[in-house]
């Protein structure tokens, strides 16, 4: 499954359409993801941004040898874009130091 986090955009196909955080995270716990591509801003702070999938993915890799899938961020957001792009890199390196 591929899942594209976005409240605004057109949904490629192919993939799998979400507006918020929380129901990203809850496919990629219940396995089979193996693309995500991620916006930043979704409309609501409050709820959550893009940024929040990344920090569980982070955690999940670190804590429960989760096997991450590809990520890719789209936001137009550059400075959320760079900070995203940083905690990839972890996600990898942890991947990684795991396999």
């Amino acid at each position: 499954m591929k899942i594209f986090l976005d409240d605004e955009r057109k949904t490629p196909e192919g993939w799998t359409r979400v507006y918020w955080p929380d129901e990203a995270i809850l496919l990629l716990d219940a396995g089979g993801v193996t693309e995500i591509s991620l916006d930043h801003d979704l409309g609501d702070d409050e709820r959550g941004t893009g940024y929040d999938v990344i920090l569980w993915l982070e955690e999940a890799v670190a804590l429960r040898n989760f096997d991450p899938p590809r990520i890719f961020i789209h936001s137009a957001n550059s400075s959320a874009r760079q900070k995203m792009q940083a905690g990839i890199a972890a996600i990898r390196r942890l991947a990684g130091a795991g396999r």
